[in-house]
């Protein structure tokens, strides 16, 4: 059969290869440069005070190993919603459903977010927003006017997306260009205009000790500020030399974005008014005017009005262009998990632009009703932390059991070391997850628990579900999730406890999660897929990658 026949008889266009190595890197910067980097100097310092340096730096160490294991595996399978589909070449259709449904949760709820928080600094023009008190927080929740605002703006991001891959390229790319402009432009000019280098000490480097510093890396927007970096593995069956452009994308998104995001913090401190902090007696408890847009209130204060203009026009732009990212993905993902038949097949239908519409739908309807329980930013952001660094977790057990099973497989872009940096990538993932606190991982837990609960579901109204490979894949994955909620219940995070029990300390935490970190780690290589199944997952695999590349060639 023809592919033009084979096309108009099952509507199952592929996605189009139309972004390049730029395209392809500017995603990924793109979609890391959201609303993190707008909040996220003013909370990591709160929460470090000026030892903020250390958890950006920290931060995104962490988060390269990861991105490096990413890089590799992006290589090996250059498949659009590979995050979701790797796990299923080691480790069967079991921990691919895992995988995919938290990655699913991650990033549904990731343009929501990045949509309140464009309106939330609008609320300087318009009343989009308005100020209640949550949970003794003041907290910025959408108005009647913002929720009609906000489905206008994720009715447009799935309008973008409609017009295919390279209209998406073209608008990414000139939105990330003026982001990193800007960006640059607050970290010049506050250092330019004033640094105060008693900031720096006059209240303590580290006033909250290295608690305060992990405490800053989890929940205070650092790595939330990083986690775009995976566009670039989710786009990887779009572009047209994925071997070349995957790991440049990834790599270099996550080192040009963590030198910009320590100097701004650097910028930050330094320009911060003296008397602020010394009216506000301690970094835990520092505000000043207009914190609700920190940096634009910090530009006012310098005298640099002209400044603040551009930061408020910039919170409207840099979570807009995240989110219209975002959209991208998620429809992506649910993609991805239909071809793994983890999920209703017309998830995956294209249309004859080689767009997934019906995922594009589902994505706008989850985002709606994801408005509802968490209808402000402050709400909503550190559950998307610890969900997306959870999702991630798989990925360097898939590396290590490719490893172990297929060592002489081909790998275009292969991370030195062996097994080294797969294990650190994994402890990585754990501490961020623990770090995060009590009061988010058992909602997270949940939420995870419900997509347990709708597979026997879908399963049991008929639908094509493949063998689940159980044994490969619940072996490790199960004991994985319970034990990191046994964990974050006896630990020591958040402080003072929010229902914790606030047994472990510093000394005792680190190592006790290292050890559990190697013995899943251990467990996935024992009972992954044997080297005949896993060898047929990856040639069906690659198997669509050839039919992609032969059925619609290289981007112009």
């Amino acid at each position: 059969m023809s592919t033009d026949t084979q096309s108009s008889t099952t509507e199952q266009t592929q996605l189009k290869r139309h972004v390049g190595v730029v395209g392809l890197l500017f995603a990924s910067v793109g979609s890391i440069i959201g609303s993190g980097w707008l909040f996220g100097a003013l909370n990591a310092a709160v929460a470090a005070g000026p030892a903020a340096i250390i958890s950006w730096g920290l931060g995104g160490v962490m988060i390269l190993m990861i991105a490096l294991v990413y890089a590799e595996l992006g290589t090996m399978f250059p498949l659009s919603g590979g995050v979701v589909r790797f796990p299923h070449l080691a480790f069967g259709s079991f921990a691919s459903y895992s995988a995919g449904w938290i990655t699913w949760v991650a990033v549904s709820t990731t343009a929501p977010i990045e949509v309140e928080a464009a309106l939330q600094y609008a609320t300087k023009y318009a009343p989009f927003t308005a100020a209640h008190t949550v949970a003794g927080e003041t907290v910025y929740t959408l108005t009647g006017l913002g929720y009609v605002s906000a489905v206008i703006l994720m009715a447009l991001f799935v309008v973008v997306n409609f017009y295919g891959v390279r209209w998406f390229a073209r608008v990414n790319n000139a939105l990330v260009g003026w982001k990193i402009f800007i960006i640059l432009l607050v970290v010049a000019a506050f250092l330019l205009t004033a640094v105060h280098g008693e900031n720096f000490t006059s209240h303590g480097f580290m006033p909250q000790g290295w608690h305060g510093v992990f405490t800053a890396i989890a929940t205070s927007g650092v790595v939330f500020s990083y986690l775009g970096f995976r566009q670039g593995i989710e786009f990887a069956g779009e572009t047209d030399n994925p071997h070349r452009n995957v790991p440049i994308a990834v790599v270099g998104s996550v080192l040009i974005t963590g030198l910009i995001y320590v100097a701004l913090q650097v910028a930050f401190i330094g320009a911060l008014d003296p008397s602020n902090l010394e009216k506000s007696g301690s970094w835990a408890n520092l505000t000043f005017n207009g914190d609700f847009g920190p940096l634009a209130a910090v530009a006012t204060a310098l005298g640099l009005g002209w400044l603040a203009i551009l930061l408020y026009a910039d919170a409207i732009i840099s979570p807009g262009d995240t989110g219209l990212i975002y959209t991208t993905t998620t429809s992506r993902i649910s993609y991805a998990m239909a071809k793994n038949r983890n999920a209703p097949q017309a998830l995956a239908r294209t249309t004859d632009r080689g767009v997934p519409m019906i995922s594009l739908i589902v994505t706008f309807l989850v985002g709606l009703i994801v408005f509802l329980p968490f209808p402000s930013w402050q709400q909503l952001v550190g559950f998307i932390t610890s969900a997306t660094v959870l999702s991630f977790a798989s990925g360097p057990l898939v590396l290590g059991a490719l490893r172990r099973r297929l060592p002489s497989a081909e790998r275009p872009f292969k991370v030195p070391g062996g097994h080294v940096i797969p294990v650190i990538a994994f402890f990585a993932s754990n501490l961020i997850v623990y770090w995060s606190g009590w009061d988010i991982v058992w909602k997270l837990a949940v939420a995870v628990a419900i997509g347990f609960v709708l597979l026997p579901i879908y399963k049991a109204l008929g639908n094509d579900v493949p063998d689940l490979d159980f044994a490969a894949g619940a072996s490790w994955v199960l004991p994985w999730l319970g034990g990191l909620v046994l964990l974050s219940w006896i630990g020591n995070y958040p402080e003072p406890a929010a229902g914790n029990l606030n047994i472990l300390t510093f000394e005792t935490s680190i190592p006790l999660i290292a050890v559990f970190s190697i013995a899943i780690y251990a467990l996935a290589m024992k009972f992954c897929l044997p080297t005949p199944e896993m060898e047929r997952h990856i040639e069906a695999t690659r198997a669509e990658a050839a039919l992609e590349e032969e059925e619609l060639g290289s981007a112009p």
